[in-house]
């Protein structure tokens, strides 16, 4: 029992300490929060009018009031595009939020504040003054002293249980903003005392750095302002910590960061391997892709600019002798024959080309070459282009190939009465939508037209969607990934 009872007394004071230090915090989150919050409140339309990079300095201003007064350990923001609806939504209930809270809290800390004056003034011989009904005196002003205590540890109690909402609101509100791996890195740039830390993990099969989404990562060289301390574990080199250079005189500093978090890092490391080869599956994928696409240009072009004008060539020259022999209706004959069969032919080459990689797409852009496919269709489609400007060669290429399949399966089984074909930006990508009226039924699985585009899709890391209840015609849904710029 003795020790028990020391153990006890022993933690005591570090928990009432604990809790003084996490109501003050909370205190001060709440009033900076206020003022914040005013901030917000006169600036956030005009910023958002302006640049969503200011909206997102003021979002890294809550995230490091929040790690800052609450510990909420919260990673750096990915910044790196618009500002999502928790961002706004933080920034906009922070004034109510803020305001909510201190009256919530004023009230104990009011009751304890009057309490202690109105008992300093009664010992102090304050004579006339009443608290009630009572008169204010010695005796009196002893008792309300009392009466502070349990008001005061109220007020600590409301402020210490004010603290887990709100950093779960944070919390939440930026869950989804973080950057990957930034808790580690957060971790070290507090400890280290630099905003601008950063973390390259080492890949020994490569023999080369890469960042947390699995990127290459090239060291700072001497005289930049920024260096390298290098992270090991059981010999072997795992990462390297980047920071600021004047760091250097404070060697101890970093080494201890990195020795505290080296099984952390290691961890991470394994994600960024992970990361890399899949981020290497991506590039290698989008270059076959690519380079299908430079073949099927290459081959259209070599069709058009070859075979079909010797063909034209051949088709002159036929036309000319027929002039010539218009005397000998046998001959003519032959040749009218021979002219429609080159005719003929020189059709099924350039829907052959055309099929290959049609020449408007690249010259015209999207928009054009699919008014020129839904001209040639044998029923009515509708066709809306909804596009700023020209797309990347392998998007218009994934589009105009979506849409021609999806045309072709309308034409060969659907049997549909018109088609609505819409081309959209949709959020970070291009929407391409095929509808049909027609029978319904169709399954991927069932033929290689539609796996072949679930296929061309995929290599731009896009999705298709196939929705065909039978008898209730067909819709089909690419995205692909576009982010203009």
């Amino acid at each position: 029992m003795s020790s028990m009872t020391l153990e006890f007394g022993a933690r005591t004071p570090f928990a009432v300490r604990a809790r003084l230090d996490s109501a003050g915090r909370t205190a001060a989150y709440l009033v900076s929060g206020l003022l914040l919050g005013i901030t917000h409140l006169v600036l956030l339309l005009p910023l958002l009018a302006l640049r969503a990079e200011n909206v997102w300095r003021l979002a890294d201003l809550e995230r490091k009031a929040a790690n800052r007064f609450l510990s909420a350990h919260i990673p750096p923001l990915a910044t790196g595009r618009a500002p999502d609806r928790p961002v706004l939504a933080l920034l906009a209930l922070r004034l109510p939020t803020a305001g909510t809270a201190l009256a919530i809290a004023a009230v104990p800390i009011t009751l304890t504040v009057l309490l202690i004056v109105y008992g300093a003034n009664g010992i102090a011989g304050a004579s006339g003054d009443y608290v009630g009904p009572w008169s204010l005196n010695a005796a009196t002003g002893l008792i309300l002293w009392l009466f502070a205590v349990p008001a005061a540890i109220v007020s600590l109690a409301v402020l210490d249980g004010l603290a887990t909402p709100l950093r779960d609101v944070v919390r939440q509100l930026l869950a989804s903003q973080t950057e990957v791996g930034g808790a580690v890195r957060e971790a070290l740039a507090e400890s280290i005392g630099d905003d601008r830390l950063a973390i390259a993990y080492w890949l020994p099969e490569r023999s080369s750095f890469v960042d947390e989404h699995g990127l290459p990562v090239e060291l700072p060289e001497s005289g930049s302002g920024r260096t390298w301390t290098a992270v090991e574990h059981e010999g072997r080199r795992v990462a390297a910590i980047i920071h600021d250079a004047e760091l250097d005189a404070r060697p101890e500093l970093v080494r201890a960061a990195a020795a505290g978090s080296v099984l952390a890092l290691g961890n991470e490391r394994l994600k960024a391997e992970l990361r890399a080869r899949v981020e290497e599956v991506r590039a290698s994928r989008a270059r076959i892709v690519e380079a299908s696409m430079d073949a099927r240009r290459r081959l259209e072009r070599d069709l058009h600019d070859g075979a079909q004008q010797q063909l034209v060539s051949l088709s002159l020259d036929l036309q000319l002798i027929k002039n010539r022999v218009s005397s000998d209706p046998d001959a003519v004959a032959l040749l009218d024959a021979s002219v429609e069969k080159l005719a003929t032919a020189l059709a099924e080459l350039r829907e052959l080309a055309r099929g290959i990689h049609p020449a408007i797409l690249s010259d015209r852009g999207l928009s054009a070459a699919l008014a020129a496919l839904v001209e040639r269709s044998p029923f009515q489609v509708q066709c809306k282009v909804a596009l700023e400007h020209r797309l990347p060669p392998p998007v218009e290429a994934a589009a105009y190939f979506v849409v021609a399949e999806a045309l072709t399966n309308v034409a060969k089984y659907a049997r549909a009465q018109e088609a609505a074909v819409t081309v959209r930006h949709g959020e970070d990508c291009i929407e391409v939508e095929i509808a049909d009226d027609g029978v319904g039924g169709a399954d991927p699985r069932s033929g290689s037209g539609l796996r072949g585009l679930e296929d061309r899709v995929a290599a731009l890391d896009g999705s298709l969607l196939i929705h065909s209840p039978a008898g209730e015609g067909t819709k089909v849904v690419a995205k692909l990934p576009f982010r203009p710029g």
